[in-house]
């Protein structure tokens, strides 16, 4: 499986990635933009986007039945040299399954997911899944 994605620097507040028929704002002016996702952000979305979508496909393997999901993800930044020194996340799954069940849903996060295995690889990543 390969990936395309192409971006354009727009002018001193913002570029654009573009990708399929999507298309997403970037901050990559040097005093900040509010208006949209820096690298660092855009890291930790991507990531919480994995999760989810690694749920979304391992729960009807698993026969795991739940209503919602939700992501919280928190980086910090080291700056000499500057990288992502650690994450931490917490998946907030809306379900009535079991603990044990839980666990395994988290094991397969973990095990499976594309960015979330090339992220732990490069950084201490850490958190856990629970029950809304």
């Amino acid at each position: 499986m390969e990936f395309h994605v192409s971006s354009k620097w727009v002018d001193s507040r913002l570029s654009v990635s573009r990708c399929k028929n999507a298309e997403i704002t970037l901050d990559t002016a040097l005093d900040g933009n509010q208006d949209a996702f820096n690298p660092a952000e855009l890291l930790l979305s991507a990531l919480s986007a994995c999760i989810i979508k690694g749920i979304m496909r391992v729960s009807p393997t698993l026969d795991f039945e739940l209503t919602g999901i939700e992501v919280v993800i928190d980086g910090v930044r080291q700056d000499v040299p500057p990288k992502m020194e650690s994450i931490n996340y917490e998946i907030i799954v809306d379900t009535d399954e079991s603990d044990d069940r839980l666990e395994l849903l988290h094991k397969n996060v973990k095990k499976y997911g594309t960015v979330f295995n090339t992220v732990s690889a490069g950084t201490q990543l850490s958190g856990n899944l629970r029950r809304k």
